[in-house]
């Protein structure tokens, strides 16, 4: 069974726009349906659900999409594209895209600095200083 379990997201109105602009960020998407209450779309391979309601339902840091990167030109590029237009810098990595949906950008190499006692805390210390994560100076922080 490929991806049993997807998430659908809530938007005011703009689903279809939302799916659109994930699209358009992420490569291997599209949009695979669409009505007038519903946009089905698959952004690099996983398979999402977009529902068109209205203002009562706002979305939270409680639920984010992480974006794990192998390099910070590939952090810059989603930290860019998910904060233009309106979307809104976090602290340690999370970002809110235009449609309110919150993101982690976060390197892969962070949960073994973070997991290793040697460094862990001087990276956390770094990390908590970060709007945008920066691999440089995590890695310096644990002393790499």
């Amino acid at each position: 069974m490929i991806n049993p379990i997807y998430p659908c997201l809530w938007f005011n109105q703009c689903a279809y726009e939302a799916a659109i602009f994930y699209c358009s960020v992420f490569k291997d998407s599209f949009i695979t349906g669409k009505n007038s209450m519903v946009v089905s779309f698959t952004l690099d391979g996983r398979k999402f659900m977009a529902l068109n309601s209205g203002p009562n339902k706002a979305f939270t840091e409680a639920i984010s999409l992480v974006i794990d990167c192998e390099t910070q030109t590939e952090m810059d590029y989603y930290w860019l594209k998910l904060t233009e237009n309106g979307g809104q810098e976090g602290r340690c990595g999370w970002l809110k895209d235009q449609f309110g949906v919150s993101w982690q950008v976060v390197p892969v190499i962070l949960p073994r600095l973070l997991n290793n006692p040697l460094c862990a805390n001087n990276v956390m210390s770094a990390m908590l200083k970060m709007s945008k994560l920066d691999i440089h100076a995590l890695e310096d922080a644990a002393g790499l």
